[in-house]
């Protein structure tokens, strides 16, 4: 197995790791109620997924 000669500073090793950050999914909206929900997950606020209702909500 190769070995490393010399130890990686921190900034070298903070240089190589700059694309593995996480990042934030980009919130669309809802076409129903106008809500920012996750893309392809069902709409927390009237429980609609593409045009049918998946989960029954209590409307306020």
């Amino acid at each position: 197995m190769a070995l490393p000669k010399r130890k990686i500073s921190k900034s070298r090793g903070a240089k190589r790791r700059t694309h593995q950050k996480v990042t934030l999914a980009n919130p669309s909206v809802c076409p129903q109620c106008n809500e920012p929900k996750l893309p392809h997950h069902v709409c927390p606020n009237c429980g609609q997924y593409k045009g049918r209702t998946v989960i029954e909500t209590e409307e306020v």
